[in-house]
């Protein structure tokens, strides 16, 4: 044992003593007698060479080195408890995992799919936290977020999810009305749905279409809501492929036009890179990436 660690059985007693100030109600909470209490102590207090309480009429009191020391070895003794819980649920493949995510996400393609993880892992409480507002690991708890964007700031281990393409989608019934969608430039008779974040021009500049000038419509936060006023027949939305998918399978929203360009946005799993040390932020992780790639060979690019 290194000469600069007392025996840890000391330790312990000492804290329980300090914290209750009294050696038999120490005794009490170790399950130990008043006499083995006493015994420890006065080996730790020989071992350190500092006494560590006084003894008056029956009570003991904390010297002024012995109030510090019962702070640091309570932090202590704190953390190695702390670390075992901790140890332990990993093992069991246990705990909680805090996921932060877009609504619509979540809402279009998260949920739906999360009972496998569940399944897998029933052990484990995920909670699903959905807000547009990017994640502050260091104050709210999450483990770990999914959202779209550009790029990730280097401070912030990321994993590409999810790519998708952009293209008009409709409600079957604008397809057929007085003014039927048979060609792109037939988008300059109908309001264009506003999903913000998403711009109508990165679809139609690659096409050369820029000319259209449709009327433009509501504008939404929430990609679901805006996904709902159009299959209720109120406008063109620009879709995105892992959005509409279901939708569109299910003939509740139909794609009129054939041309689809890469959006610009990409999904990404998102924690701080110590996160990753964490049994379930590696258990989803792992998961999340499989359901990714299943669902990125099930929808191949264009060529």
């Amino acid at each position: 044992m290194s000469r600069d660690l007392p025996p840890m059985n000391a330790l312990r007693v000492f804290d329980a003593a300090a914290r209750r100030l009294s050696f038999t109600l120490a005794a009490e909470d170790l399950g130990v007698t008043q006499a083995a209490v006493s015994h420890q102590i006065r080996g730790l207090e020989d071992w350190l060479g500092v006494a560590l309480f006084r003894r008056r009429n029956k009570q003991v009191f904390l010297t002024e080195a012995g109030q510090a020391y019962a702070v640091a070895v309570g932090q202590s003794l704190d953390q190695i408890a702390e670390a075992t819980r901790a140890l332990v649920r990993s093992d069991n493949k246990g705990g909680v995992l805090t996921l932060s995510t877009m609504p619509s996400f979540a809402i279009k393609w998260l949920v739906h799919r999360l009972g496998g993880f569940i399944t897998a892992y029933p052990d484990m409480e995920v909670r699903l936290h959905t807000s547009m507002e990017l994640a502050n690991f260091s104050k709210d708890g999450v483990d770990l977020a999914i959202r779209m964007a550009r790029s990730i700031p280097a401070d912030l281990h990321a994993d590409l999810l999810l790519e998708e393409d952009l293209f008009p989608v409709c409600a079957p019934s604008l397809t057929r009305g007085i003014r039927p969608l048979a060609e792109p430039s037939d988008l300059r008779h109908h309001v264009l749905l506003q999903d913000v974040g998403i711009s109508w021009a990165s679809w139609l500049a690659p096409l050369g279409l820029e000319g259209i000038r449709p009327q433009r419509g509501p504008g939404y936060l929430d990609s679901a809501l805006a996904i709902q006023a159009c299959m209720e027949g109120q406008g063109i939305l620009m879709g995105r492929t892992v959005m509409v998918e279901e939708d569109l399978r299910a003939g509740r929203l139909v794609a009129p036009f054939p041309q689809r360009v890469p959006s610009p946005l990409k999904y990404w799993l998102v924690c701080p890179h110590d996160h990753l040390t964490r049994p379930g932020v590696r258990a989803f992780r792992d998961w999340i990436l499989a359901q990714a790639e299943e669902w990125s060979q099930s929808h191949p690019k264009p060529p």
